[in-house]
């Protein structure tokens, strides 16, 4: 019964159906307890639909079993991150690469999650982590900005005060019609609360290799993101470039955009040209502003 239930879920999935996709799933499971599949499958769409909560309860389940399931073990770390209990998604993903020093999604994932727990956020309380993130959704509308400036914005698909301090000068100035008045405007605005341009730049980065993993999830391009850029054979000049800006990985060089890569001096539209040609020939592409 609960494979009928899960075959059913996922045609519902297909046709966008997800909220009975849901329904259909917990059928499944209080079906068959033991049936793994359904239980993932249920985990997976509840966090897609925001109830992290029970998400997090059929992830612990399922790894709890002996061996753990790698993608459960992977959406637990992610969920775990994303709620700054950095040791937790530590330990599922060592769990992953002790049994496989070099899965590709694992690796980069531990590299978030170091990186997130050595910014020293790992102590932070609660109520601060929560204040801080509905700061980061204020939307920028919100903010004393000019029309023009706002218009802009919005065009650029920067929404929220989060989005705007991922977003790096050299980007803002890369969009047509984006003078230095509407720039002198936002850094002021940000100076007034202790912010700058690209303060959030590491976060745009890590949420460009985790959009690029699932991009890639299951496809022959999802082992290469862990492969050095020097594999692309680029130019002495290109290569220095990224260099420059501590890119090693095809993964890192994906999560950057084209602004960063045009802000490092000598790097050029011939440069430019050069790596979006050698990404293009395996199927991969610069992250852009809304990603």
């Amino acid at each position: 019964m609960a494979g009928r239930l899960l075959g059913e879920a996922r045609q519902q999935a297909e046709a966008g159906d997800r909220l009975d996709a849901i329904a259909t799933l917990r059928k499944a499971v209080q079906a068959d307890a033991g049936h793994d599949e359904a239980a993932f499958q249920l985990a997976y769409y509840l966090d897609l639909a925001g109830e992290e909560d029970e998400a997090i309860s059929l992830y612990e389940r399922l790894c709890d079993k002996t061996p753990a399931p790698v993608n459960a073990l992977l959406n637990l770390a992610v969920l775990y991150e994303d709620r700054q209990e950095y040791s937790r998604a530590e330990r599922c993903l060592r769990q992953v690469l002790d049994t496989d020093a070099n899965h590709p999604r694992a690796r980069l994932y531990m590299k978030d999650v170091i990186a997130s727990r050595d910014e020293g956020t790992i102590e932070d309380a609660e109520s601060d982590h929560i204040k801080r993130r509905q700061e980061m959704e204020t939307a920028v509308t919100d903010f004393d900005l000019s029309v023009r400036t706002r218009t802009a914005l919005k065009r650029m698909n920067i929404r929220t005060l989060g989005d705007l301090l991922r977003t790096t000068e050299a980007e803002l100035m890369s969009y047509k019609n984006f003078g230095d008045t509407s720039l002198d405007e936002i850094k002021k605005m940000l100076a007034g609360k202790n912010m700058a341009l690209g303060q959030g730049v590491d976060d745009g980065h890590r949420s460009g290799r985790r959009t690029a993993l699932d991009r890639f999830r299951g496809t022959s391009q999802e082992a290469m993101l862990n492969k050095p850029v020097t594999d692309l054979a680029l130019s002495v000049r290109a290569r220095r470039a990224l260099q420059l800006l501590n890119i090693q990985t095809l993964g890192d060089l994906v999560s950057h955009t084209e602004a960063e890569l045009m802000g490092v001096k000598n790097f050029g539209a011939t440069s430019l040209t050069e790596v979006k040609e050698r990404l293009v020939e395996i199927g991969m592409g610069l992250r852009t502003i809304d990603e």
